[in-house]
C-alpha cells in the first residue's frame, strides 16, 4: 500500500512539473498606442480595434517589450478584397525593422478559384520573400484557406503556433492547420512581435493573445 501512495505522489510530482515545463501563459495585449511601435503607417485605436493605413512598401506594429521564442499568437484580422492592395499578417522573431519572419494573408485570393491557393503566405525576410519562395519552393510556404472566411471583407480569426523551428497556422477554430512549414532561419529563433501589412496595403486588427512557452 505505501509502494502505491508512493508512486501516486511520484506520479502527480512529475505532473505538476511537466505542466510547468510545458505550461503557456496567456497574455491579452491592450490596443493603447503606449504598448506599440509604429514603423511606415499611420495607426488607430478604437475600441480595441487596431487600424494600419495603406503605404507604399510594408508597416509593422511592434509590441514593446515583446521578446518572444516559442508558444501560440491568437488574433483576429480584416482585410480587403482588392486585389495586390491587400496584405494582412504578423510579424514575429523580429531582430529588426528588416529582419523578421511572418504569417500573412491574402484576402483578395480567398474566394478566387484559379488563386485560393495564394491565400495564406509565410515569408523569412530579408533573404525569403513570397517571391523566392515560390519561384524556389512551388506550393511549399504558401496555401489555400481551411476552412475559407466567408468574404475577403470579413473579420477571421487565426493561431499561430511556434515550436521553432515548426510552425502552424490554423483558421477559425478548425482543428487542421491550413500551412504548417519549418522555419527557414535555424537561428532566427526568438525577436519581437508586431501586426504586419504589405505593400499599398491597410489592416485592421483585434483581440490579441500571446502565450509564451517555457521550452
Amino acid at each position: 500500500m505505501k509502494d502505491f501512495q508512493h508512486c501516486i505522489a511520484f506520479f502527480c510530482i512529475l505532473l505538476f512539473q511537466m505542466t510547468i515545463l510545458h505550461g503557456q501563459t496567456a497574455q491579452k495585449v491592450t490596443a493603447s498606442i503606449d504598448n506599440w511601435t509604429v514603423v511606415n503607417r499611420e495607426v488607430s485605436f478604437e475600441e480595441g480595434v487596431i487600424h494600419l493605413d495603406a503605404k507604399e512598401s510594408d508597416g509593422k506594429l511592434w509590441i514593446k517589450n515583446s521578446e518572444f521564442h516559442n508558444g501560440t499568437i491568437e488574433f483576429e484580422v480584416k482585410g480587403k478584397d482588392a486585389p495586390g492592395r491587400s496584405f494582412v499578417g504578423f510579424a514575429f522573431h523580429g531582430t529588426s525593422d528588416e529582419n523578421f519572419d511572418a504569417i500573412y494573408f491574402r484576402p483578395f485570393n480567398f474566394k478566387n478559384l484559379l488563386k485560393k491557393s495564394k491565400s495564406v503566405q509565410y515569408i523569412s525576410m530579408p533573404n525569403n520573400d513570397w517571391a523566392k519562395l515560390r519561384q524556389d519552393f512551388p506550393g511549399k510556404y504558401e496555401s489555400e484557406m481551411k476552412p475559407t472566411p466567408v468574404s475577403g471583407e470579413d473579420w477571421f480569426q487565426v493561431k499561430i503556433e511556434i515550436r521553432h523551428p515548426q510552425l502552424k497556422v490554423y483558421i477559425n477554430g478548425s482543428a487542421v492547420p491550413t500551412l504548417e512549414v519549418d522555419q527557414l532561419n535555424t537561428m532566427k529563433n526568438k525577436g519581437h512581435l508586431g501586426f504586419w501589412v504589405g505593400n499599398n496595403s491597410e489592416g485592421w486588427f483585434k483581440n490579441l493573445r500571446i502565450s509564451r512557452s517555457s521550452v
